[in-house]
């Protein structure tokens, strides 16, 4: 159990600290590769929707099952899936939406010239998308854990398809920070501080739901990341990728996404 928490808090960092990559991505570079962010935000999803329908959901309802009986533990599966649905969505919904982390930003953007005006503004939207990435970050940080804990090969899934979609949020907080302020390590460290909800999520899950984390609440936990997973997929990555490539990169990532991943468990089965 010990060498699966180091690696379950090693992943959670790894995935959070890709905002950190984005942010230096958008400074080394003069011009926003719009399809390869495509094709990654569609791998992304892919990974995740073929992971949580094909693998996580399964776990959860196999965990049910054997602690409930099978029409209650299929029942609490649902329920679980769908809550897990509810809470990102509430999440969602209470962020601003000048604030919203999928919103796409462009390296170039950032030589644009912008009136003091437009600079305050800019430098509020920067610091709502970091709150805004932080709060979104903190549930995948659990769902990242928790995953890793009870399956360290099916965490290190999870926690690459999450750093992958982490990294075009680390430009969206860099580039208007930068862009207000003229103050690349500014900007930087607001995009890397949001991160760090990703690991501040796995220390919750670690110090008040381990003590819990008995097969019930497990399965519970597991049809709850399902839930969120496919939300995050569906509703911010695939139209993200569509925002940044209007042609099929999004779709062709999606597909590569799932069938890398259907690879991957075919290869422990």
């Amino acid at each position: 159990m010990d060498s699966n928490l180091l690696l379950a808090f090693s992943l959670t960092l790894m995935a959070g600290l890709a905002t950190g990559i984005g942010s230096l991505i958008a400074f080394l570079t003069t011009r926003t590769n719009k399809a390869f962010l495509s094709i990654s935000l569609g791998f992304s999803a892919g990974v995740m929707i073929y992971v949580s329908m094909v693998e996580i959901f399964v776990k959860a309802k196999d965990a049910l099952v054997g602690e409930l009986g099978y029409e209650r533990g299929y029942t609490m599966t649902v329920i679980g899936f769908f809550f897990g649905i509810l809470l990102i969505a509430i999440i969602d919904r209470v962020i601003p939406k000048q604030g919203n982390p999928h919103e796409p930003q462009k390296v170039e953007d950032m030589n644009k010239p912008a009136s003091e005006i437009q600079n305050q503004a800019l430098m509020k939207m920067g610091v709502f998308t970091a709150l805004a990435i932080g709060i979104h970050n903190f549930p995948e940080g659990i769902a990242t854990f928790t995953s890793a804990l009870q399956d360290p090969g099916l965490g290190i899934a999870i926690a690459v398809a999450i750093a992958i979609h982490n990294i075009p949020e680390g430009i969206a907080v860099a580039v208007p920070i930068y862009f207000a302020t003229g103050n690349k390590k500014k900007a930087f460290k607001l995009s890397f501080l949001s991160g760090l909800a990703e690991p501040v999520g796995a220390l919750f899950a670690y110090l008040i739901l381990m003590p819990f984390l008995n097969d019930l609440m497990f399965g519970f936990i597991f049809a709850a990341v399902a839930g969120i997973m496919v939300f995050i997929s569906l509703d911010e990555l695939l139209p993200a990728a569509k925002k940044y490539d209007e042609s099929h990169h999004a779709i062709y990532g999606l597909i590569a996404g799932m069938a890398l991943m259907a690879i991957s468990l075919l290869l422990f089965i």
